[in-house]
């Protein structure tokens, strides 16, 4: 691929209504930025709040009209009852990919013991891959470092079909 098109979709009730800034959401890109350095970027960017229909429309958007290779998600993926990105991605994906989410949660747990209450996965729609990351920039950078080379497998199997 020329250019990597990706998509950032910002879940946060708070951040959304204005009441703080999204800093999940610059911290993922500086973080992919780095990790596909070699790559040339167009950004398409989402801040949203917690409300799955909203979600769920904006990555068939960026997937399906803006035709993203690689679209992350931050925040909405804890326990709480408005933290909906998780289903809101399962509904949308033809096929899920839970190892993410999973070594997500096994390797962060020694880093924050709160990890284990994350319910992130990820997931194929078309030849895109969407990931879910946890709300915090510190948990955004840690797991990108963990999951950023499957990531880039992943593109490249997309990219071959």
């Amino acid at each position: 691929m020329k250019t990597l098109r990706v998509g950032r979709v910002t879940s946060s009730d708070r951040a959304s209504a204005g009441v703080y800034e999204d800093i999940s959401g610059p911290e993922l890109e500086n973080c992919v930025n780095a990790l596909f350095a070699d790559h040339a970027r167009t950004w398409f960017r989402k801040l949203l709040p917690d409300e799955q229909d909203q979600i769920e429309a904006a990555l068939i958007e960026l997937v399906d009209r803006d035709f993203c290779h690689l679209v992350i998600t931050t925040g909405g993926t804890g326990p709480a009852p408005r933290d909906v990105t998780p289903e809101a991605t399962r509904s949308v994906v033809q096929r899920e990919l839970p190892g993410f989410g999973e070594i997500l949660r096994v390797r962060s747990f020694d880093l924050v013991s709160t990890s284990i209450l994350s319910r992130a996965t990820a997931g194929i729609r078309g030849r895109c891959l969407i990931v879910n990351l946890p709300g915090r920039p510190t948990a955004v950078s840690e797991c990108l470092g963990i999951i950023g080379d499957a990531i880039r497998k992943t593109l490249l199997i997309l990219e071959k079909q």
